[in-house]
């Protein structure tokens, strides 16, 4: 308030003794104000004088005087500051709140008499309400406020915009004084510190030898690029993922592109290394062998859908046997062994099953298809017809791929997705599934129950799980909130969004109904959403947006009320048919054609597990759209 007094004395000055009734400035030298003489000395009536004749003076008070005259957000409250302004507000709506948020009070202050707001102070607002919902309070308080964002100006010291004279952001945000740390606290500073570069020293120590033990088994070309090696066949292979420490053991399974000349995000890929695609996690704590520092990536979990550098030693093409032996220290896990023993079972039968009738169908052009048959005589023959064609044609080659086409109104947006032999072989050994697979049976259920049908079709959509999945969330979150937004946007009225989740090791179903801001929670392991809460924070944050951009009106107390309802679902009792699960669960929604899902489940579906009968009723609906669609042909 000083400051502003003293601007205000000085303004005064230059306008009595420097300047005439036309407000020019006199050519002549002023007179010195004696009877200011106990405040301004002859030696700073002089200084005073020439700098308000200096031409960059003159220059940057008219630039100033040209601004302030038309202002672009002009305030229209006269005489009543932010301050009084604040306090008539909260007497009328009989607030408890102590004070208003800056830009609200900004926006206030700039509504006339009759009542109307600007178009671009309402843009402003709505900006404003946006970036309130992805900027913390400390980021907040530390750096820009929101109105400084949405009005794209510097903030400057010891004033907070939008509050009006005297606030400060050490008065209202009450920001605790910053003490120096004390010795032993910089001491175990310190010592954490040591710590971790200790620790960071071993780790590089280990990666080091890995890649010296690599480069000694398998010969590598003189430039890193060209890294085609002759053990793996050239092209895409499906593969297995093993790490060697602290136990020798099956992580995951990808896809190895053995391709001349193949970079890993546009750098060289190191010696003794591939670039491997994550598909499946096994181990949801294994790390990658060499962090990608593009992505901040060091999981395998967080990897899926990306692309990583992978140890040629530790890569297996899946139709080969590792040949490390176990030992005490350097054994297979024995829960990844016990999972993959039952793999191996059931797909000896099956193979079995399909040399049988391969045999007798493997001349003919046109395989029979027949009905679901019956519980107690279960046969699965769509898979079986489905396993024959493919040994049958060229699928049954490492790398071979099929392209099915995914059309607008399924994701929002024109597509194709790629099969892989590997996906046709998931399905008929139960194993995990990836995306390709469920984005499939997304294909399946909009031909089969939504196409033609205006009710289903209006009412259900599906979101992407290759745009919006854990990796992206933590390396693209922006991306995935628009795509997000966008596609709530398409709803005129109320719809539900389908959308399996793949957290990196593991399938769950959110069905989401934008407009009535609830999400539902599918998740057969009985787990709570709170576990996730990178995609907790984008969906809450995505229906905020969205509620903005259609400028829904929603109380105060309630703006961040999005309702999260977990759902009481079958649950799995094995940790391989969630991906089965997820698509058992979007084909009951549909079928039912409810918008609201009950807490308690449907009850013509309602039971504690689904049986094996019920989720080789969903293979054989994958396996039958396979044949119907001629995806494979002998």
């Amino acid at each position: 308030m000083a400051g502003k007094r003293h601007r205000g004395w000085r303004t005064f000055l230059t306008n009595k003794y420097l300047k005439d009734k036309e407000k020019n400035f006199v050519e002549y030298d002023p007179e010195y104000p004696v009877k200011y003489a106990i405040f301004i000395t002859e030696e700073e009536w002089v200084a005073f004088v020439a700098q308000r004749r200096d031409e960059n003076f003159k220059k940057v008070s008219a630039t100033n005087r040209e601004r302030a005259s038309n202002p672009t957000y002009a305030y229209k409250k006269g005489r009543l500051g932010y301050a009084r302004l604040e306090e008539k507000i909260l007497d009328e709506t009989k607030s408890d709140a102590t004070s208003l948020p800056p830009h609200v009070l900004w926006k206030e202050a700039r509504v006339g008499k009759d009542g109307t707001v600007r178009d671009d102070v309402q843009h402003i607002y709505d900006e404003c309400e946006t970036l309130s919902q992805s900027i913390s309070t400390a980021e907040d308080q530390e750096n820009r406020s929101v109105l400084s964002r949405a009005l794209n100006v510097p903030e400057y010291p010891g004033r907070v915009r939008g509050k009006g004279h005297g606030c400060t952001p050490t008065s209202l945000y009450k920001n605790p004084r910053r003490r120096n740390p004390s010795n032993q606290e910089v001491m175990e500073t310190l010592q954490a510190l040591q710590a971790q570069v200790l620790q960071l020293q071993k780790d590089n120590e280990r990666y080091r030898c890995m890649e010296k033990c690599s480069s000694q088994l398998k010969e590598t070309s003189e430039k890193a690029s060209i890294n085609c090696q002759n053990k793996f066949p050239e092209g895409i292979s499906s593969c297995q993922l093993y790490l060697s420490s602290p136990t020798y053991r099956l992580v995951g399974k990808g896809k190895v592109h053995n391709t001349s000349g193949d970079l890993l995000h546009h750098r060289p890929l190191p010696d003794g290394h591939l670039k491997v695609s994550v598909d499946v996690v096994l181990d949801k704590e294994a790390l990658l062998p060499i962090p990608d520092i593009v992505s901040e990536t060091t999981l395998l979990r967080d990897a899926i859908g990306s692309f990583v550098a992978w140890p040629l030693d530790l890569i297996f093409i899946d139709d080969e046997t590792p040949t490390k032996p176990a030992s005490k220290d350097q054994g297979i896990l024995r829960h990844n062994e016990s999972v993959a023993s039952q793999k191996e079972v059931f797909a000896q039968g099956s193979q079995q099953l399909s040399q049988k009738i391969g045999s007798r169908q493997k001349n003919k052009r046109d395989l029979p298809v027949t009905s679901l048959p019956k519980k107690r005589a279960f046969v699965p023959r769509y898979q079986i017809s489905l396993e024959t064609l493919v040994d049958s044609s060229d699928m049954a080659t490492a790398g071979a791929i099929r392209l099915l086409d995914m059309e607008e109104d399924i994701f929002g947006y024109s597509c194709t997705e790629t099969i892989g032999k590997e996906d046709l072989e998931h399905i008929f050994r139960h194993q995990e599934l990836g995306v390709g697979v469920i984005h499939t049976y997304i294909r399946f259920l909009y031909d089969n129950f939504m196409r033609g049908n205006d009710q289903l079709s209006n009412r259900f959509r599906f979101v992407s799980s290759s745009l919006v999945n854990k990796a992206l969330i933590c390396r693209e979150l922006d991306s995935c909130r628009e795509y997000l937004v966008k596609r709530f946007m398409a709803s005129s009225t109320n719809n539900l969004y389908l959308w399996p989740y793949n957290s990196g090791c593991h399938w769950l179903l959110l069905a989401i109904d934008p407009l009535k801001e609830v999400v539902y929670f599918l998740n057969s392991i009985d787990g709570e959403w709170t576990n996730y809460p990178d995609m907790k924070q984008l969906v809450d944050t995505s229906i905020k947006v969205f509620r903005s951009q259609r400028q829904a009106r929603v109380p105060r107390t309630k703006s961040s009320n999005i309702t999260w309802i977990k759902v009481q679902c079958p649950l799995q009792r094995n940790g391989i048919d969630c991906g089965y699960f997820v698509m058992r669960f979007m084909r009951e929604i549909i079928n039912m054609n409810q918008i609201d899902i009950p807490i308690t489940y449907f009850d013509e579906y309602k039971c504690a597990h689904y049986t094996r009968l019920q989720l080789e009723q969903i293979k054989e609906e994958l396996c039958q759209y396979f044949i119907e669609k001629r995806l494979l042909s002998i």
